[in-house]
């Protein structure tokens, strides 16, 4: 990979890391409440949906990990994962009315797809 790719790589999975441990570990503490703008109350009513969208953030940053150490395949490895963690952005902002999921998580993802695909 090229240090441009590399590093949209790296900056998503990074991201989806902090997801997962807001997710799985904070979600109903002050720094989980304000980076998803809940009340104490809905976040124990949602913590164990939380904790499975944490995981699957996780899983997302596995496979760009994943692409980082991978001889071969590589490049379509990092492609397949960004692609997911765009149309999770697109759906996020969408479902959430939150444009901000739409800058930190799709605007990332769909940079380093164009990189992807551009530097072969």
């Amino acid at each position: 990979m090229k240090n441009l790719q590399l590093f949209f790589v790296v900056l998503v999975a990074t991201e989806h890391i902090y997801f997962m441990i807001l997710e799985i570990f904070y979600w109903d503490k002050p720094s989980g409440l304000k980076a998803f703008g809940l009340t104490l109350e809905e976040a124990k009513i949602t913590k164990v949906l939380a904790k499975n969208q944490g995981l699957y953030n996780g899983f997302l940053a596995a496979g760009l990990i994943w692409s980082l150490i991978k001889i071969n395949n590589s490049l379509e490895i990092a492609l397949f994962f960004l692609i997911c963690v765009a149309i999770a952005g697109i759906y996020g902002a969408y479902t959430t009315k939150k444009i901000k999921i739409f800058y930190v998580q799709f605007i990332p993802a769909f940079i380093g797809i164009i990189l992807t695909l551009l530097i072969k």
